[in-house]
Formats: structure tokens, sequence, C-alpha cells
């Protein structure tokens, strides 16, 4: 029964990445991207802190905060970015959205520099 799980596992991952593949722009595949390198680097840095320690912990601290804030940020662009969620964000651009953005990106990163110290 095993076999059976396995292969209905593969057959509809493989259908979830061709689906992908096909239906998502080229912008949303790039936002993806990020997310996932944003997501890889937030768990490097926990790992690193669990097998090392928290010697400077404002510097842990900050780092990590700011991949998940980084993250959330970046889900909220791919949210209104998505030509899918268009009702829910009537009236505002893919710029607008870029725009905005960048400019949280600028204040978080102010905020997790004073935070080092």
């Amino acid at each position: 029964m095993a076999p059976t799980k396995n292969t209905n596992l593969i057959a509809v991952l493989q259908r979830f990445y061709s689906e992908y593949q096909q239906s998502t722009s080229s912008r949303l595949k790039l936002i993806d991207a990020y997310l996932f390198y944003v997501l890889l680097t937030g768990i490097v840095q926990f790992v690193y802190c669990c097998l090392v320690g928290t010697f400077p912990f404002n510097s842990f601290l900050a780092g990590f905060i700011s991949c998940v804030a980084s993250f959330v940020l970046a889900v909220c662009l791919r949210l209104q970015s998505n030509p899918a969620n268009k009702a829910e964000f009537f009236g505002l651009s893919t710029q607008r959205a870029f725009g905005d953005f960048i400019f949280a990106h600028v204040v978080l990163h102010l905020v997790v520099m004073n935070f080092i110290g």
C-alpha cells in the first residue's frame, strides 16, 4: 500500500509543478524565489543559533526579525501583485504595491540597524 501512496504523492507534486509553471507569471515566480531565499536565510540563522549559541543576542534577534518581516512584506507584495486578487485590492496598481514594499523595507532595515547597536 505504501508504493501507491508514494506514487500518488509524486503525481500530485508533478501536476502542481506543471500547473505552477504554466499559470504563474514570471513576476510572481520572482517573488516566490525571493520568498524561498528569505525562508532559507531564516532557517540557516535559526540552525546556527541552535548549534553555536546566541552570544550577540541582539544581532541574532535583529537578523531573524529581519527575515520574518521581509517574508511577511513579500507575501503582502505577492498578494497585491497577483492578478487573481485584483478585486480585493481595487485601485491599487502593481507599481504602488512595489513602492510600498520598498518603503516598508527601508523602514524595516533602518529599525534593524538601529537595534543591532
